[in-house]
């Protein structure tokens, strides 16, 4: 039996997480196409897959499932939709309006680990409109299947979030102290930004480069993750992406600091924090494997196979239990205006209980 798969994008991050799914439904040889509603994306095509134009071709297409990289997605598309989520969890939210927010448009979350799996299971449990599986996740499958690359320095990857509430690169005093540690030429700086990240910030980054500074711009951050030795950054799911290797991370003034990170609040403690990870505590290191663990227990690179074996599996799975999902007229209402959708068309077969 064969089946269709959708990816469905809305940003250009949602590339290294979608890739690995494609390649393994292509292993299997089942077909897949990619659908975004934003224009940033489509320049990445045909290059890296199959981009079907329109919403209507989408409907079209008929998908047996529709892997979600996105927060919400189209409820009249046909298939199985699935949230495969764009990020680890990064507290920079309350759960109402974070991670855990459900807004009645899944059918099944493959989740990443424990720490999300629990609390997506106890919701489950109050709604009872959807299904839960922890799977992986797959933007990380290639990370357990690259090798480290030699360094002739201690090497320190700097990344920050968009957001300027938590970005460090909104504070002068941290970006000074950055441009004199990559100065003395004791480390190499190597920088990734977050791509919805303010243009004149990452002009400020551009302008720091030299001999032992290089920024990145690409939303491919694995390789880097294997280049480094540790990581700057402040709020954001990078940092987990970053320490399921057992790196260590420094964060600046983190929304909700704990002990498998090293924490700081004021740009003079940087150089002291930064050699503190280059030199980590058993309890240290101790703390972030306890993490990992909660987080993400999956280092076989085979997050991917999962997602896959487990929706095909949802797909045939007795739903008849599980309850309707809410009518949200509302966002039923923008999701069709901001893909200019206003139609009466029928799909040929829809994903039914």
């Amino acid at each position: 039996m064969t089946y269709r798969f959708l990816i469905y994008i809305s940003h250009t991050y949602a590339l290294p997480i979608g890739l690995p799914l494609q390649e393994e439904i292509r292993k299997r040889n089942y077909e897949v196409k990619w659908f975004t509603e934003l224009d940033p994306p489509r320049s990445y095509f045909p290059e890296n897959g199959d981009l079907i134009e329109t919403i209507e071709d989408a409907i079209d297409y008929n998908p047996d499932i529709v892997l979600c990289i996105t927060d919400v997605v189209a409820d009249f598309l046909p298939g199985l939709k699935v949230q495969i989520f764009h990020g680890f969890l990064a507290n920079k939210h309350s759960d109402k309006k974070g991670h855990f927010r459900i807004r009645g448009l899944f059918d099944l979350y493959c989740t990443q680990g424990p720490s999300t799996t629990i609390p997506f299971n106890e919701i489950q449990q109050k709604k009872n409109h959807f299904l839960v599986r922890e799977t992986g996740w797959s933007k990380v499958d290639p990370l357990f299947k690259i090798e480290e690359n030699k360094r002739e320095k201690p090497t320190i990857l700097l990344s920050s979030t968009f957001s300027p509430k938590y970005s460090w690169l909104y504070n002068e005093e941290v970006i000074t102290e950055i441009k004199r540690l990559s100065k003395t030429g004791e480390f190499e700086f190597l920088a990734v930004l977050h791509p919805k990240m303010d243009k004149e910030k990452i002009e400020i980054v551009k302008k720091m480069q030299h001999e032992n500074f290089k920024y990145y711009d690409t939303t491919d951050i694995i390789p880097l993750f294997r280049q480094a030795d540790i990581m700057f950054s402040d709020t954001t799911s990078a940092i987990t992406e970053f320490i399921l290797q057992k790196k260590p991370v420094v964060t600046f003034r983190n929304n909700k600091p704990a002990n498998h990170l090293i924490n700081i609040s004021n740009a003079e403690e940087i150089e002291s924090a930064i050699r503190a990870a280059f030199s980590p505590s058993e309890k240290l290191l101790k703390n972030i494997e306890s993490y990992i663990y909660d987080t993400h227990p999956y280092f076989d690179g085979k997050s991917s196979e999962r997602v896959i074996s487990t929706c095909i599996d949802v797909l045939h799975t007795d739903k008849s239990e599980l309850s309707s999902k809410p009518l949200n007229l509302v966002r039923r209402y923008q999701l069709r205006k901001k893909l200019n959708y206003f139609t009466l068309k029928s799909y040929r077969k829809p994903f039914t209980r």
